[in-house]
């Protein structure tokens, strides 16, 4: 029979990110069932205890404690997973300063110590459990600082507030859950590596905002700013509050010509706002709300460019019938799908529950559908798909293995923050899925999202992709288009 076993580290603090990549490594270790390293807010141990991982001594945990709790045959295996977490954690950056001689990040006792330290430094990225982001965020901005809020779960009054406090400062908020950023150069978090040059970008889509920056920096334009907003900045609640002080600060910027917004449609009173708004901009503004108009995220780039984007040559892909399933690791690209489908005639489903997710189960159902495996029904204890798309593999494989399907249409998102290879990974899987289905696989069409200065090398990507039979678009509308077109034979 197993056991749960909990350790409790008081007073300590870490990236959800990193306790994630940990987690992994531990569940990994021979006789662990699971394991999970969570910091003790209420929200997480009622996460724990959900999923039979929390016993006494962390339900104890407080708010700023780590939790190391881990599901093994016996305990002395639980003990030896528990000593390769503390050997994990001890390996974490090294504390005083700013980098170390082979460029380290270091890590700093309080945000006015690091301020002393990096006396240029002019934003901080909050990136807490949502509980503590909004307090951190007021303390960045009262020392000066432009604040962008990786974190999620922040109250939408709170938002409101430190958006409000920030206008008054003359600073930006970015966010709360804000997960991409171009500022000055350079890119933070979820971004990639792009050119200088003149178009500015306000986004409240991280994977709106990469997919524009990418197909503006593969087709030779460079970008000012990439302004995140975050999700809600345009709804009837926030009232636009940061989109609107983005494009002061844009039209004030010598180095912006060109102006692109991304959203979904704002609400109705909002829309009325940034429509005054851009009338009166000296500059030229893209207004690019998917779902209205008919924009997606590729014309907004011709838009900008003002010509075409180079297209891939459309795939010949027999007609057969079966359904078509998306698996997306980026919810605006799967957004986006879903939008250039419909009106298209496809009468496509998105973020269809799956059965068992948690257990990587497979997607079941008798119509075309598309999933967005980022949405918080599927990240909960899990990183994020563009971290590690083990989830997306796991359905890919059983998705190529069932014969009602006959259309898989895929993003595959790089740049900083991304796993090392998603394409690698795709690749394999349907390579062993051809050896081991060996009548034929349903067509795969995929977009890669990245430029070939990101880590992981956008042609690289495509190479392999190609290199395994998947059909690679030059974006992810463009993908859209060409499964539609294949459902249309």
């Amino acid at each position: 029979m197993s056991v749960t076993v909990n350790r409790v580290r008081r007073g300590f603090y870490a990236d959800s990110v990193a306790l994630m990549r940990i987690s992994r490594s531990l569940s990994q270790l021979p006789g662990v069932e699971e394991a999970s390293l969570m910091i003790g807010t209420p929200t997480n141990r009622a996460l724990l205890a959900d999923s039979g991982l929390l016993d006494a001594e962390g339900g104890k945990a407080e708010a700023d404690d780590l939790v190391i709790a881990v599901r093994a045959m016996d305990v002395a295996t639980a003990d030896v997973a528990l000593a390769e977490a503390e050997k994990l954690l001890s390996g974490r950056p090294e504390s005083g300063g700013a980098a170390g001689a082979q460029g380290r990040i270091k890590s700093f006792r309080s945000l006015a110590a690091a301020q002393a330290s990096l006396m240029d430094a002019n934003l901080a990225l909050i990136s807490v459990p949502g509980e503590f982001a909004a307090a951190e965020a007021q303390r960045a901005l009262a020392r000066g600082l432009h604040v962008m809020i990786f974190s999620d779960n922040v109250s939408v009054e709170d938002e409101i507030a430190l958006k409000r406090d920030a206008i008054d400062r003359g600073l930006l908020m970015m966010g709360p859950d804000c997960g991409t950023a171009l500022i000055g150069g350079a890119p933070v978090a979820f971004a990639n590596v792009v050119p200088r040059g003149d178009v500015g970008l306000i986004s409240a889509s991280g994977t709106g905002l990469q997919e524009v920056s990418c197909l503006l920096a593969r087709a030779g334009r460079g970008i000012s700013h990439g302004i995140g907003v975050g999700g809600r900045d345009l709804s009837e609640e926030v009232g636009g509050l940061m989109t609107l002080a983005a494009i002061d600060a844009l039209e004030s910027d010598p180095g912006t010509r060109h102006i692109v917004i991304i959203s979904k449609p704002p609400a109705a009173r909002v829309a009325g706002l940034i429509a005054e708004r851009v009338g009166r901009c000296a500059k030229p503004v893209t207004l690019c709300l998917l779902g209205s108009g008919g924009m997606t995220l590729a014309s907004a780039a011709e838009h900008a460019l003002g010509r075409p984007l180079a297209g891939h040559v459309p795939p010949e892909i027999e007609r057969r019938t079966g359904w078509l399933r998306g698996l997306y690791s980026g919810g605006t690209l799967c957004n986006e799908a879903q939008l250039v489908l419909l009106a298209a005639g496809v009468p496509v489903k998105s973020n269809v529950p799956v059965p068992g997710a948690g257990e990587a189960s497979h997607l079941e159902i008798d119509a075309h559908c598309l999933l967005d495996l980022g949405d918080d029904e599927y990240t909960r204890g899990r990183p994020h798909p563009m971290i590690d798309p083990e989830l997306r593999n796991v359905l890919l494989e059983k998705t190529l293995a069932d014969p009602g399907v006959a259309v898989v249409l895929l993003d595959v998102v790089i740049g900083y923050g991304a796993h090392a290879d998603p394409a690698g990974l795709i690749a394999r899987t349907v390579e062993a899925a051809r050896t081991v289905n060996r009548s034929s696989l349903p067509a795969i069409i995929a977009s890669v999202t990245g430029t070939d200065a990101d880590p992981q090398v956008y042609s690289r990507q495509v190479a392999q992709l190609s290199a395994a039979g998947v059909q690679v678009a030059g974006s992810n509308a463009q993908a859209a288009d060409w499964v539609a077109a294949a459902l249309r034979k």
